[in-house]
């Protein structure tokens, strides 16, 4: 106890303790103090509910059936959350309400000094105990009754300390409560960045799955023409194969014709040049008309002009250019207009 007299004493742990039993939301000390779990930071139970109640403006008392609430601590932020009783839910802090007693049992024990209350400049014995309202400063009774302030309208220092404190406090728990309402919102955009980027690679995926398919099937119906185009040829080709067998075959048969010709021409009896025979094929008249017939040339297929060409394989691509040119994302507006024919039609 000693101890605590020595501590008390002295003016600088004085003011240092005050300090500490300060309420960071009225800046006054505390009253009836509750600590804030798991922070342990300290508010007055009304600064508490005044949080309490901007932060969850739904929540009415402890009887509704809202269940719990959540507010930040002024002092670090730290977001504590409340059951069904809210504020009165929390413990008390018993320890900070008698420090707080024994703090003002003395300080009303002690006399006050002529240097802790603020003192009138012009009358330095008067203590300044108005607050004159049409300038805004407070001031001294000496100051209305004879001095600058005779002509302007006073209030008590203390009503108007109680009023703009008030005011203060009001303040405070709105910009407690705003920022509270910021710190959501901020938490509501980050939620929402996060899900747009994952939206977005979701989309890219589909995307590139839509032409990969897209371009398997164009793959795929490549395939399909050029194996056509291959039959085509492999038919064509094969064809005109097997009519230049046949030419180089009458062609060899006509080259022996003209030989055997050639020597019965060279014959100068008569009788010789009618038995000249055909030495491959054994016959033993040359047979005239035979190669008249063959002086004819051969009637052996042929081909039709433009056979060759292969111009019925061509295919035209300029619609599905213009249509993968035109390629884009489905629009809101039809997307708009459905929903209004739909309104239309409910409406009728």
């Amino acid at each position: 106890m000693d101890f605590q007299a020595g501590i008390l004493q002295d003016g600088s742990p004085m003011e240092s303790l005050e300090k500490q039993l300060i309420c960071p939301i009225c800046l006054e000390m505390f009253s009836k103090p509750v600590v804030i779990l798991p922070c342990q930071h300290n508010l007055c139970r009304k600064c508490a509910n005044d949080v309490f109640q901007a932060a969850n403006p739904y929540w009415q008392s402890r009887g509704s059936l809202i269940s719990g609430g959540r507010f930040r601590c002024p002092s670090c932020r730290h977001e504590v959350l409340l059951d069904r009783h809210g504020v009165y839910g929390l413990q008390r802090n018993l320890l900070v309400e008698n420090i707080i007693d024994i703090y003002k049992q003395e300080c009303s024990s002690r006399p006050l000094k002529k240097g802790e209350h603020p003192m009138c400049k012009e009358h330095e014995d008067e203590r300044i105990n108005i607050y004159c309202v049409t300038c805004e400063v407070p001031t001294c009774s000496m100051c209305k009754v004879f001095g600058a302030h005779k002509d302007c309208e006073v209030a008590p220092l203390q009503t108007v300390f109680q009023g703009q404190k008030t005011e203060l406090n009001n303040c405070i728990s709105m910009l407690v409560a705003g920022n509270d309402r910021i710190q959501t919102i901020i938490s509501q955009l980050e939620d929402s960045c996060q899900s747009t980027e994952e939206n977005s690679e979701a989309a890219k995926r589909e995307l590139c799955a839509r032409f990969d398919a897209l371009a398997a099937l164009l793959e795929e119906k490549k395939a399909e023409l050029l194996q056509r185009i291959s039959q085509e040829q492999a038919d064509k080709t094969a064809f005109i194969q097997s009519l230049i067998c046949q030419y180089k075959e009458q062609l060899e048969k006509s080259s022996r014709l003209v030989e055997t010709a050639i020597q019965a021409a060279e014959e100068t009896g008569g009788a010789a040049f009618l038995m000249h025979g055909d030495r491959d094929t054994h016959t033993s008249v040359l047979s005239l008309p035979r190669i008249v017939e063959a002086s004819k040339g051969g009637r052996l297929d042929k081909i039709e002009q433009g056979y060759e060409s292969m111009d019925a394989f061509s295919v035209s691509l300029d619609h599905l250019t213009e249509a993968v040119h035109a390629l884009d994302f489905d629009s809101a507006e039809e997307d708009e207009e459905f929903f209004d024919e739909e309104e239309g039609e409910v409406e009728e």
